[in-house]
């Protein structure tokens, strides 16, 4: 029986990288994204279906799910979807905080919700939720990206247990730096003069000579697969060299041994 996929974001970069692979290992695709029309590429492959889904409308997330489980038996569903917003807390507007929320947040709660009962009328399901090394530890002009990354991460965890008894399983994957188009379409920024200097700095991260050091993201599409195929009750996937570097030194040092090595630097 040939399984499927319901994949959030996968218009660009780690969504369409996963939607390719798990296309390319015979998988069903169900591939989501705000503007399917304009799709190019994954429009070619004869087991990747195209839906339009916009993760912040909670009534076209609901009529979308409610369509697709008349006509398919979803397996997996990977909450991909999401965007970068980076600067000073005190520069963003109310919009952009609650945009961020969201896009980032939000929309996993309510497609996780949404397919809760289907997976648990199934006994069997999996849900995979793309968070970030910032939903790890804490860094610097991120405080939106992180506060949404880090409640993936906690919803994640709590969902799992909460439906263990059902046979549904709830993982994380969570990428470092990705090479993919994210700091062009996905990555907002909004600037702050009083912030010149540490912008500066971090800004180094995002650099060209940075980003060819990034994990391609048909690697990490591969581990994601590998979360979705390993019948393991494993609840993270730490993705990239850089990640795994960053996690296991918060490990070894403690969350607050970790925070008192990187404190200084940004000073």
């Amino acid at each position: 029986m040939q399984n499927t996929i319901f994949i959030t974001g996968a218009s660009s970069g780690l969504g369409k990288a996963a939607a390719k692979h798990f296309h390319d290992q015979g998988w069903t695709v169900i591939a989501t994204m705000r503007r399917p029309e304009e799709e190019k590429d994954l429009v070619q492959l004869s087991n990747v279906k195209l839906y339009a889904l916009d993760v912040t409308d909670e009534q076209q997330i609901n009529a979308c799910i409610s369509e697709i489980l008349r006509m398919y038996d979803v397996d997996v569903v990977l909450n991909n979807a999401g965007y970068g917003l980076i600067g000073p807390l005190e520069a963003f507007s109310t919009e952009q905080i609650q945009q961020q929320i969201q896009t980032n947040l939000l929309g996993v709660i309510h497609i996780s919700r949404a397919f809760t009962p289907y997976f648990r009328e199934r006994n069997f399901g999996t849900f995979i939720n793309v968070t970030s090394t910032f939903g790890l530890l804490g860094y610097p002009l991120c405080t939106l990206y992180n506060a949404t990354k880090f409640a993936v991460d906690g919803f994640s965890e709590s969902l799992a247990y909460e439906l263990a008894q059902f046979n549904i399983k709830v993982k994380v994957v969570a990428p470092g730096g990705m090479k993919t188009d994210f700091a062009g379409r996905s990555l907002q920024g909004v600037v702050h003069n009083s912030y010149d200097r540490l912008a500066a700095i971090v800004s180094e991260g995002y650099s060209e000579e940075q980003i060819v050091n990034y994990t391609p993201a048909e690697e990490v599409a591969a581990i994601i697969f590998g979360a979705a195929t390993d019948g393991s009750g494993r609840l993270r996937y730490v993705a990239g060299k850089d990640a795994n570097t960053l996690y296991n030194e918060r490990l070894e040092l403690s969350p607050e041994g970790q925070f008192g090595k990187m404190r200084p630097l940004f000073m």
